[in-house]
């Protein structure tokens, strides 16, 4: 059985949500097979691979994948408008790609193997690369998966009632990225006792903090005392200059950071390194400020205080794309950021109760980890499956 974990991004933050269910699968002889399309890829998910798996003669394999010229000048054209790259990958490799038994990726570019190029013999897997409440993670795409593993309950019921998918299809398995991430000691980031805010504010325009608000956030906290600050917004707002959403009709422009915030004593920026998708960062601070990340769910693991900066009115309020925001207070001016970071302080578990709560709904944990729940399930689904056609 040849299994293969595609890798097929601009950044890397999606690797760690998978390479531990294929570190598992090779631990137990599967023929297991990782792709990536840069070298920040391969190396990122090589490091990742369980000590011992990735030695010579074990059962992973690593592929490069690349593109031919035109289609490089094509990326660099349009990358700020669509994932040009993502897709002429698919199309390029589709032939090795139909070769596997089955493919497990953690996003959804990767269906349209099945639907547009035509690659129908893999099973296709699917893992979330994170488990918050954005629209983002709930496309109709989903439903051309033919397994889809879950961290836990609250993703799998939005999931069932939104017809994503059926209760023969998919199973909960926890948080791969949990295995790598929460075995590890917690790190310090700067020589002094002050309260530690991380800012991570979303690349997309139309949900992100981070174009009408975040200079102005970062020039709060670079001219006062009380706090040190982290900024590690999502790893893709500075791969980009621009950002643009089509269906919202809305662009930002990312612009650059001044040097004197890059030298300042109190802040720390990350605008895409390991530690910032590792969770280095959301498991040393004590405040989380942002607005639309599902990052906001890895900091419950451990509940602490939280902000949200609301940049799109009242009506967000009640949608189900916005949950994460009862777990923290929500502000809509950087005005009134001081008091809600007293706030935080003062009465650092008002939320403590309701982030445990859908904590719990969030994540199944069981002493079983999840990469191993997540082999489990996969080589489970594969025999049933060669049953059938049997």
């Amino acid at each position: 059985m040849k299994i293969a974990f595609l890798y097929n991004h601009d950044a890397v933050h999606q690797i760690p949500h998978t390479i531990p269910v294929a570190s598992a699968l090779a631990a137990r002889g599967v023929d297991v097979h990782v792709l990536t399309s840069s070298a920040e890829q391969r190396e990122t998910a090589a490091s990742l691979i369980a000590p011992g798996v990735a030695a010579p003669g074990t059962a992973v394999t690593f592929h490069d994948l690349t593109l031919s010229w035109p289609n490089r000048l094509a990326d660099h054209l349009l990358r700020p408008v669509l994932p040009f790259k993502r897709i002429a990958i698919l199309r390029e490799h589709a032939t090795l790609l139909g070769s596997f038994d089955a493919i497990v990726v953690p996003e959804t570019t990767t269906t349209l193997l099945r639907t547009r190029f035509g690659v129908s013999a893999p099973k296709l897997i699917y893992i979330p690369h994170g488990a918050g409440d954005g629209a983002a993670g709930f496309r109709k795409t989903t439903r051309h998966f033919d397994l889809v593993l879950l961290s836990g309950e609250k993703v799998r019921d939005r999931m069932l009632s939104g017809g994503l998918i059926t209760p023969d299809n998919h199973a909960i398995i926890g948080y791969p990225k949990f295995d790598i991430a929460l075995g590890r000691p917690v790190e310090r980031f700067f020589d002094n006792d002050l309260p530690t805010v991380v800012y991570n504010p979303h690349f997309n325009p139309h949900i992100s903090s981070f174009y009408p608000f975040g200079r102005a956030v970062l020039d709060w906290f670079a001219q006062q005392d009380r706090f040190n600050l982290i900024f590690a917004p999502h790893t893709m707002l500075f791969k980009r200059a621009i950002h643009i959403t089509p269906i919202h009709k809305r662009i930002g422009w990312r612009g650059n950071l001044p040097k004197t915030l890059l030298d300042h004593p109190r802040i720390r920026i990350d605008t895409g390194s390991r530690r910032s998708v590792d969770m280095s960062y959301t498991r040393a601070a004590d405040i989380y400020l942002g607005d639309v990340s599902s990052q906001i769910y890895e900091w419950i693991a451990q509940p602490r205080p939280a902000i949200f900066f609301n940049t799109g009115g009242e009506d967000r309020a009640t949608s189900p794309d916005f949950g994460h925001w009862s777990l923290g207070e929500v502000i809509t001016r950087v005005d009134a950021l001081p008091a809600a970071l007293d706030r935080a302080i003062t009465n650092p578990d008002a939320f403590k109760t309701a982030q445990e709560l859908r904590r719990d709904l969030t994540f199944s944990m069981t002493e079983t980890p999840a990469g191993e729940r997540g082999a489990e399930a996969i080589l489970a689904f594969m025999a049933r499956s060669a049953s059938a056609t049997g």
